[in-house]
């Protein structure tokens, strides 16, 4: 596994592009909305990984909910693995509560699938695979 984004709630994209690009002395790569999440997201790279900005676009998504409850902030870290399948039969035998049974499709053209927080520490775990063509 190795650290493949941070995942950070905020209210604005369009702001929190501009700060972060100033931030990091370069543009956004990319900018996708996630509908079944409803979520607008923005990434930037940082070396090796990647920083995912991530607006809610409906008052009920999982993001408006986080923001409301705790403010913009760090929201989710997230690791790629090479068998996210494998990686969940582990992770369930090993006691981890999986948000979901199977992976679903994510932002960046990845598969995704998120460990509770209550079962890590207090981090939302999201693991993430490349989806190949």
């Amino acid at each position: 596994m190795k650290v493949e984004h941070i995942g950070i709630a905020i209210k604005n994209l369009e702001n929190s592009n501009q700060l972060f690009a100033k931030l990091f002395g370069h543009e956004h790569y990319k900018v996708e909305e996630v509908l079944s999440e409803g979520v607008a997201t923005s990434f930037f790279k940082c070396g090796a990984t990647k920083i995912e900005l991530l607006e809610a676009t409906s008052p009920d998504s999982p993001i408006a909910k986080f923001i409301a409850k705790k403010g913009e902030g760090i929201h989710h870290i997230a690791f790629e693995v090479e068998d996210i399948y494998a990686e969940m039969k582990r992770l369930a035998a090993e006691g981890f509560q999986l948000l979901n049974e199977t992976p679903k499709k994510g932002a960046d053209n990845k598969l995704v699938c998120f460990i509770h927080p209550k079962t890590a520490n207090g981090v939302l775990v999201e693991l993430c695979q490349e989806i190949k063509a």
